[in-house]
Formats: structure tokens, C-alpha cells, sequence
């Protein structure tokens, strides 16, 4: 019975050494450590219903940081506004005296409201 199990059980120490060596060693495999794609940050949402939100993201970093509005559903995600992100909301330290950005969405909402009524 002995030999029977043998090349079984063989075979299942050999495999966990496999997955183990893997896992140690996954940094320095090409392309496991590395993401694709711009920095993304969420920086609110608001659930509309039991599986429906609208979600904000600051896509890239720095001057090119981008402000995308989604919908998110269990099906689907609609790209609802995009916008730049305003200087002060930027990761840049704060100078003294400085006030931080306001935060979540509808603080945002209401400052590009703001923002825009003064450019009409």
C-alpha cells in the first residue's frame, strides 16, 4: 500500500515547495512586481442605491492629475465628468496658512460649482 502512496505524496511536497518557492520569490520573477498604468486615488463616492455608485479618482500626479467622475454598477462602469483636479487639492505639502482641500465629493462638486459661476 506504501507504494502506492509514495509517488502521491512525493508529488504534493514537491508541488508545495513549488508554491512556496513562488511566493517567496515573486518580486524578482519579470513583470509580477511591476503595475501598469497611471497613479489612481480614490477620492470619494456616494451609493445612489443597494449596487450603484458614483465614484471619483484622481488619475496621474502632479499638474497632469486628472478628476474622473464614474458610475459604477454590477455591470458596467460609465465615465460620468472629467475634470482637472484644482491646484490646492494637488499632493504638494501645504504652506503655512494654507487650508486643505475640502474633502469628499460634494465639497469638490460645490468648489467647481463656485469656480464655474465666476468664470461666467
Amino acid at each position: 500500500m506504501l507504494q502506492n502512496a509514495a509517488p502521491a505524496i512525493v508529488l504534493l511536497i514537491v508541488m508545495v515547495g513549488i508554491a512556496w518557492l513562488l511566493q517567496r520569490y515573486r518580486r524578482h520573477l519579470p513583470g509580477a512586481a511591476h503595475r501598469a498604468g497611471p497613479h489612481l486615488q480614490v477620492l470619494g463616492g456616494v451609493a445612489l442605491g443597494p449596487q450603484q455608485r458614483v465614484v471619483t479618482l484622481q488619475v496621474g500626479q502632479g499638474e497632469q492629475a486628472v478628476c474622473l467622475v464614474l458610475g459604477v454598477s454590477p455591470g458596467s462602469v460609465t465615465a460620468l465628468h472629467q475634470m482637472p483636479l484644482p491646484p490646492e487639492a494637488s499632493e504638494a505639502p501645504a504652506a503655512p496658512g494654507h487650508t486643505p482641500a475640502p474633502a469628499g465629493f460634494a465639497a469638490r462638486l460645490a468648489l467647481f460649482r463656485k469656480d464655474g459661476d465666476a468664470n461666467r
